[in-house]
């Protein structure tokens, strides 16, 4: 059967009656599934274990999702040694048969998509739209990594040398850790996980402890795609009990983690350690944090702009690592756009995201509430409060849009990842500052600009240093395919997901050659 070219999965219109309706029924499916349990998968083999991750509603903590078994560090070894069991087996299947599964597991989504996204609703606070775009993203990741197996699954074109047969290809790594984050845990769990097994290895998939439901639904979704049992291992549990020891594990080929500077550089260095009986140098794919700006000199449209960074700021909370949490904006148009800014942050609503008409739901959790009041608190103490700052009555984790204006560069505020709703607005004398100011931090993920002047777009596209450069649009949003996404210096390794290369992280070349 011939594969259509890739095309990037289109979006649920809610204004219409008919799709809300359906989405209506979709929240009232999960309701009735509130609280069920979910086991460990290791080897096909579901496991039940006493001790329990509790996911729990955001916008109502009190409510529960769903009780997760907990692994602990031998039910570890268990899946690895499934997992190279498989491999065994699963490295011989062509690339072009291994992406059948994939894009049988993008239909079965697809059919599901309203009612995945709904799980992310309740669990993860995320809106109808936000919700539904990330599981739109995890049909895509499955669409496009399938494709792109079919054109890496041939042999590499090399020179040809007289009285010799030369060939080289690709084949796998093996067994690795998959570590995800909660903030999109359909999407790119997908897209690791999808990506590393439909390149021909065998994954431990740890999810991240937030968001542990989403990611048993996806583990089923493999499996009823007919996926290989041992081939992706579902292992939720405590990073702090078998983090550690899944990354430093001999027998861990690689380690793809999306997730916190802090995590990452923790696992960057612990995978550099070689273990008694590791027989290779572990690879490590790691996609860290940001503190992404958008610049606004005295010629942009400046109602764009507005409506580009009220949304890359406040969109899921700020909880994205690609967020517009800095606005850097020229003295000739600061107080005009400061006002356009605040204007439309007063018009968000804030509330339970099961309501559609709410714009903005909680925060994840309560760490993450406490640690997003102690930089609302230096806000109030080193800049001007413009909107938000407080916090509200109730059980859920809810903080308002907040905009800090007259944020020094080089302070607290403008150098340290928040990942909250949070804007930090910055005065900048002209394009050259605002450029200079942008560049002025350890990570580089992404970054937008608003001009019309030509020669400042070719010199931000030269130095900008992020990996992901929007100009005249908002700095959140990658599409598969479209935007290779991954960011420079503390933001990561830059593994461009949804790129041509990205399969490329999971596959060694090997080279042969015959004398004739």
């Amino acid at each position: 059967m011939a594969i259509k070219p890739y095309q990037h999965e289109s979006m649920t219109d809610f204004s219409i009656t008919e799709n809300r309706k359906a989405m209506e029924d979709a929240l009232r499916e999960m309701r009735s599934q509130l609280g069920l349990s979910y086991p460990i998968i290791i080897g096909g083999e579901r496991i039940d274990t006493e001790q329990k991750i509790v996911s729990v509603n955001p916008s109502n903590p009190r409510q529960v999702i769903g009780h997760v078994s907990k692994a602990d560090t031998a039910l570890v070894d268990k899946a690895l040694e499934a997992g190279w069991k498989a491999f065994s087996q699963w490295k011989k299947v062509p690339g072009s048969e291994r992406a059948r599964y994939l894009y049988k597991a993008a239909a079965i989504m697809r059919r599901r998509k309203l009612f995945l996204s709904v799980v992310e609703v309740f669990e993860a606070g995320k809106t109808w739209s936000e919700a539904e775009g990330d599981v739109a993203e995890a049909i895509d990741f499955l669409e496009y990594y399938g494709r792109q197996m079919e054109r890496l699954a041939h042999n590499v074109p090399l020179t040809p040398l007289d009285g010799e047969e030369d060939s080289a290809f690709y084949i796998p790594l093996g067994v690795g850790a998959i570590i995800p984050p909660w903030n999109f845990p359909l999407a790119i769990l997908a897209g690791m996980t999808s990506g590393a097994i439909v390149a021909g290895n065998c994954v431990v998939l740890k999810p991240a402890s937030a968001t542990p439901v989403i990611g048993y639904h996806f583990a089923e979704i493999m499996r009823e795609a007919g996926l290989p049992a041992g081939v992706l291992n579902f292992v939720p549990g405590d990073g702090g009990t078998i983090g550690d020891h899944l990354v430093t594990h001999p027998q861990t080929r690689f380690i793809s983690f999306t997730g916190s500077r802090e995590v990452g550089l923790r696992i960057n260095r612990l995978a550099a350690e070689v273990s008694p009986g590791q027989k290779w140098i572990k690879r490590v794919v790691a996609e860290m944090g940001g503190k992404d700006a958008t610049i606004v000199d005295e010629t942009a449209d400046l109602d764009a702009a507005a409506d580009g960074i009220v949304s890359a700021a406040f969109g899921f909370q700020g909880q994205k690592c690609s967020a517009c949490s800095r606005a850097i904006i020229v003295d000739d148009v600061y107080d005009l756009l400061l006002t356009k800014i605040v204007e439309r942050t007063k018009k968000l609503r804030l509330g339970p995201p099961e309501n559609l008409n709410n714009d903005v739901g909680p925060v994840i959790d309560d760490k993450a509430y406490e640690k997003i009041l102690g930089y609302i608190q230096w806000g109030k103490d080193n800049a001007k409060l413009q909107t938000g700052g407080t916090t509200l009555d109730g059980d859920g984790y809810f903080l308002p849009p907040t905009i800090f204006s007259d944020v020094e560069p080089g302070s607290k505020m403008e150098q340290e990842e928040i990942f909250g709703p949070v804007l930090a607005v910055i005065h900048a004398t002209d394009w050259d500052d605002a450029l200079r100011i942008a560049n002025d931090t350890d990570y580089g993920l992404t970054g937008s600009v608003y001009t019309a002047v030509r020669e400042r777009i070719v010199e931000a596209t030269e130095e900008f240093h992020v990996g992901n450069l929007y100009i005249n649009r908002k700095c959140t949003g990658s599409i598969v395919g479209a935007h290779p996404f991954g960011g420079f210096n503390m933001s990561g390794t830059d593994s461009k997901t949804g790129s041509p290369d990205y399969l490329l992280l999971f596959m060694q070349m090997k080279a042969v050659a015959e004398k004739l």
